[in-house]
């Protein structure tokens, strides 16, 4: 049998991974979306050429694998819907923050392999960052599928479940962090005279080109510092008033009190 997914929702997120898996080569023919929402349903038809249905059941028959990309207070009973319709060897692969693997098994036949992950925002224009973590059942194999799906639309590094919290601290909330920077960016730029929307733009792209200037290079972000710190000069005065300020404080702690918001949020899951 031809290798089939199935989306269980088709919110920006589920968007984002088919227009990820259609660049990179994926048949829409093979991609099946189960939404309730008429207009969505109508928009990723026209716009992707997949199949949509309105019931997550019609949309998992014969998918050899399934994503499960709906809000995590109502996957309990999306899972009641599906798991009879399911191929009993399918994949599923799930982007519900904060579902464990153990709670999603729960209610699925016994032995279904799982990929729990946790993408980002980014991943809408292709830039995401994704950590996937196996269930008991999943191989390796199964790993490679997930992994695929996810460097389709951005980068994707693979974790033991236990640090999926620690993930969504930073990467998970971390594009709101780096707004809120690029914000304050904006603002200085303001604040010494420039026109807003010539302080936005130079601030977003000084952080799309650091950000890339790291990854090419593979170079520690402190040696990438230092390159543009000399001497007396107006970088290491800029980066002064920062560590006055507190902001590596600020930002280890931000991560810290996410990670522990998430342990809390899935220690009350059902």
């Amino acid at each position: 049998m031809s290798n089939r997914m199935a989306f269980i929702g088709g919110g920006n997120m589920a968007e984002a991974l088919i227009k990820g898996l259609i660049a990179a080569g994926t048949d829409p023919k093979t991609i099946a979306v189960g939404e309730p929402s008429e207009a969505r349903r109508e928009h990723l038809v026209t716009t992707y050429a997949v199949k949509a249905f309105a019931s997550g059941a019609e949309a998992v028959q014969g998918a050899t694998t399934v994503v499960l990309a709906v809000k995590p207070h109502i996957l309990p009973s999306v899972l009641d819907g599906i798991s009879p319709a399911m191929a009993a060897d399918a994949l599923v692969i799930s982007v519900a923050a904060g579902a464990t693997i153990e709670g999603i098994a729960r209610r699925l036949a016994p032995e279904t392999r799982i990929v729990r992950a946790m993408p980002n925002t980014p991943a809408m224009v292709l830039q995401g960052a994704t950590a996937i973590a196996g269930g008991p059942h999943a191989t390796s194999d199964d790993l490679d599928v997930a992994a695929r799906l996810f460097t389709a639309v951005g980068r994707c590094v693979r974790v033991p479940e236990g640090a999926m919290d620690a993930v969504t601290g930073l990467s998970g909330s971390g594009p709101a962090y780096v707004m809120l920077f690029l914000e304050a960016l904006s603002d200085g730029g303001v604040r010494a005279g420039l026109p807003r929307d010539v302080a936005t733009e130079l601030a977003a792209q000084t952080l799309l080109g650091a950000a890339t200037l790291h990854l090419e290079t593979g170079l520690h972000p402190g040696v990438l510092k230092d390159r543009v710190t000399s001497p007396g000069g107006t970088t290491i005065a800029g980066v002064a008033a920062l560590e006055a300020g507190g902001l590596r404080n600020a930002v280890i702690d931000a991560v810290t009190a996410a990670t522990a918001r998430s342990v809390a949020l899935g220690t009350s899951d059902d």
